[in-house]
């Protein structure tokens, strides 16, 4: 892609570091509200992309569709009620990425013009990784921010395996990647979401 069309690929990147970088923000910018100087510490209050960014997994997200960034450090024990400090600093990341979905569909729809358009282009990648990265981030599987909203509320036998199999989380995210599993469960739910996005900026048709 890259060499066929650099343009698009330039405005494809742009796109893709926008939603990781908003995520990463995003949580580490809840932690710090909620007491936990962690993020702040470690100079992640930032939009600077050189702060967040993790070599492989940009070069994954560039070029398979499929990475990840540094993830922002959190320590719990500075909340609170720790459980529903882990919620909200989970959430915060999908959360801002649904946001800027949001702000993306709207802006389509005042610019307008084909994909041509390199402004109507980012525009409609930036909605597209927003809406993918959100729901991908909601899977229950670690390290995703799923498994940290699920975590907490797990007791018994089924906190315990979930403990155990935690370790395995990438390889297991891998390979739903791979297999087109993440794809086929997640592909009609986004699209659900973009008609959601779509039906909330009505009043710009």
């Amino acid at each position: 892609m890259l060499a066929q069309n650099p343009v698009q690929f330039a405005v494809m990147a742009a796109a893709i570091l926008c939603a990781i970088i908003v995520h990463e923000y995003a949580h580490g910018r809840m932690a710090d509200f909620f007491g936990d100087p962690t993020p702040r510490q470690a100079g992640r209050l930032t939009l600077n992309p050189l702060v967040h960014l993790d070599p492989i997994g940009t070069l994954m997200l560039l070029f398979f569709r499929f990475g990840w960034a540094k993830p922002v450090p959190v320590n719990p024990a500075y909340f609170r009620d720790r459980r529903r400090g882990m919620l909200m600093v989970a959430a915060a990341g999908p959360v801002s990425n649904f946001t800027l979905a949001l702000v993306a569909m709207a802006g389509l729809k005042i610019v307008g013009g084909s994909l041509a358009n390199p402004l109507t282009l980012f525009l409609y990648f930036l909605l597209q990784y927003n809406i993918w990265f959100g729901l991908f981030n909601l899977m229950p599987v670690p390290p995703l921010d799923g498994s940290r909203i699920v975590r907490p509320y797990l007791r018994g036998p089924a906190a315990q395996m979930y403990w155990q199999y935690e370790r395995y989380g990438m390889m297991i995210m891998i390979l739903l990647v791979a297999t087109g599993v993440v794809g086929f469960i997640l592909g009609p739910v986004a699209k659900w979401v973009v008609g959601l996005l779509d039906t909330l900026t009505f009043f710009l048709n």
